[in-house]
């Protein structure tokens, strides 16, 4: 079998997208049913796959596309290059690893499109307009066209069925979890981390949903109470988005510039550092589709802190403190770290096998072999 995965995505720094779109390539090279893997990305996307993410299997052939990286050019080629490269390639599935917009009478395989979330719909500030309609646009043509959808979550399956009640019977919805692989990976400190420092971590965009200003507040009324040492730090990962100026601007009101990390483009081994030596792992979120960091988190046995919202719920269970985001959101927060900087408290459980990856592949292969029949 042959799998193409679209993972041409405009962001010219890692994402969680692009991050998928990897973890699908290794999961199903193991698979002996998988004899190559086409993964598409732009030349702008080029360095950061080849150097942050470890691709060392020789069924995993990365196609660079060039051309510009621009939203009218990208969605163009969508429409008519995609397809043309898909069939060229001679593709037995098409798997594009987020919604975008193409004709499915174009292609001559089956098309299976990863649901994520349905931020577009949810919570459309997130993107401002007319970038907002754009995307719900987008996404609706992605949904009507695909053979396939697989949701990352149980609440995004739900939520897309809320938002798409009219789903045709022949398109095949299934739910299966994002996967974390950080099996004999060296570690390194990052750069610009100290070894022997303390720190709190959050990894995320920065986009209003994250609730990034929130911990950041969190972080500095702990400083202020003395409920944290002084010398612990705030490390944020994650790629630039609407909320940075918001988020770099409320750091300097509150005179935390040495105190609290930006870190963004960093790659596997980094990652894995930051994660096996924080001292707490904090997520705080008003609405996630999946949260592949918190799986990160879990996989890593650290102690977290997250938000009370129902995908952590279906994610962590009861490997998690929970605070409220209702009433003082912002008291809560404070109160649940200081509760597990004080009490020691017991670090999160190793990840179930709902995430294990030859579980995940083979969910992956079936639905393939589905949408082939169908």
């Amino acid at each position: 079998m042959h799998v193409f995965i679209a993972a041409l995505h405009r962001p010219v720094k890692p994402t969680g997208v692009c991050r998928h779109a990897v973890n699908l390539a290794r999961c199903l090279a193991e698979q002996s049913e998988v004899t190559k893997i086409s993964l598409v990305i732009g030349d702008w996307q080029q360095h950061y796959f080849e150097t942050a993410f470890t691709l060392d299997s020789d069924k995993i052939k990365l196609v660079v596309v060039k051309i510009k990286n621009s939203s009218l050019v990208r969605n163009i080629w969508f429409l008519s290059g995609l397809p043309k490269l898909a069939n060229q390639l001679g593709s037995d599935v098409v798997h594009l690893s987020f919604p975008l917009p193409f004709l499915r009478r174009q292609f001559n395989a089956p098309v299976v499109t990863t649901i994520h979330d349905l931020y577009p719909y949810e919570c459309p500030e997130n993107f401002g307009f007319p970038q907002a309609w754009f995307n719900q646009l987008f996404l609706k043509q992605a949904i009507n066209n695909s053979n396939g959808l697989p949701c990352v979550s149980q609440v995004t399956a739900d939520k897309l069925r809320l938002y798409f009640p009219q789903l045709r019977p022949d398109q095949l919805v299934e739910v299966i979890y994002n996967y974390v692989d950080f099996e004999d990976l060296e570690t390194k400190v990052p750069q610009t981390v100290a070894e022997n420092s303390k720190f709190l971590l959050s990894v995320a965009q920065h986009r209003q949903n994250k609730n990034l200003d929130l911990l950041i507040k969190a972080y500095a009324q702990l400083r202020s109470h003395e409920q944290i040492e002084l010398d612990y730090q705030l490390i944020i990962v994650g790629t630039k988005g609407p909320e940075t100026e918001k988020l770099t601007n409320l750091t300097a009101d509150l005179n935390l510039e040495t105190n609290v990390k930006f870190l963004s483009a960093i790659n596997d081994s980094e990652l894995g550092w930051l994660y096996q030596n924080c001292q707490l792992f904090v997520i705080p979120s008003s609405t996630e589709g999946f949260c592949l960091p918190l799986v990160e988190a879990l996989h890593f046995s650290d102690r977290i802190v997250c938000s009370d919202i129902p995908i952590f719920r279906e994610i962590a269970t009861a490997n998690c403190v929970y605070f409220s985001l209702f009433g003082d959101a912002l008291g809560n927060l404070s109160q649940a770290i200081n509760q597990v900087l004080t009490n020691q408290a017991s670090h999160a459980q190793a990840t179930s096998k709902r995430f294990d990856k030859s579980i995940i592949a083979q969910q992956y292969l079936n639905l393939y072999s589905r949408t082939n029949l169908d």
